[in-house]
């Protein structure tokens, strides 16, 4: 998830514990923490997916590796 972050113009600010904070290049206010899990549960993903400003279908190019 986090690599999938990346393409999409974010960069790991930092982390604490098993929690990483993405914030965004050209909006850096704009942060996702994200938990640095195996299995993420179905509604934290969204939750991420949606803070980062992207739609479920962006983030699934980007899991399979399309730059956005």
């Amino acid at each position: 998830m986090i690599k999938s972050l990346k393409r999409a113009v974010f960069y790991a600010h930092h982390q604490k514990g098993n929690h990483v904070t993405l914030c965004m290049e050209k909006h850096p206010q704009v942060r996702v923490v994200v938990p640095n899990y195996r299995v993420v549960k179905k509604g934290t993903l969204r939750n991420i997916i949606r803070d980062a400003g992207l739609t479920v279908e962006e983030f699934f190019e980007l899991l399979q590796g399309k730059v956005a």
